[in-house]
């Protein structure tokens, strides 16, 4: 997963090397919590913070 969320992050650092992980939410998850909980529990990890844990809407309820 961390590998995953590099590429990404250097990815949209290479497209847009301003504030744009910041400002348009990217999100990774592993298949394994996506099966085991829901799409929309709190198990997406922002590629700018991957410590933190959220939920894809973005309702401000975050995990560590």
């Amino acid at each position: 997963m961390e590998s995953l969320i590099s590429a990404l992050r250097a990815g949209t650092e290479l497209l847009a090397p301003s504030r744009f992980p910041y400002d348009v939410r990217v999100l990774a998850a592993p298949l394994a919590d996506l099966l085991q909980h829901d799409p929309s529990a709190p198990v997406w990890r922002p590629v700018h913070d991957p410590d933190q844990r959220m939920a894809w809407t973005g309702s401000g309820h975050r995990q560590t």
